[in-house]
């Protein structure tokens, strides 16, 4: 596996803005598209693999247009969560 950054895809742009935090977050509605949120955050994909007994496996980080910490997203079991 490689830690570098991977492009987040627009399916997956979708699946991080069905994340109600991320709805509330960014104020988004119901037709936000994953491209409109794609050109408001900075967000890339990492194949995160952990140091130690624990995730491996999809990491989203996702950062708004302000220096507060950004969202943590990983998938367990299939789905999106925040980390």
């Amino acid at each position: 596996m490689s830690n570098k950054p991977i492009e987040i895809s627009m399916p997956e742009w979708r699946e991080i803005m069905d994340l109600k935090h991320v709805q509330e977050s960014w104020g988004l509605d119901k037709d936000t598209t994953p491209e409109e949120f794609s050109l408001m955050v900075y967000g890339t994909k990492f194949q995160f693999v952990s140091g130690t007994p624990g995730y491996a496996g999809d990491l989203f980080i996702v950062q708004g247009d302000s220096l507060e910490p950004p969202v943590v997203i990983v998938r367990r079991n299939g789905t999106l969560q925040i980390a």
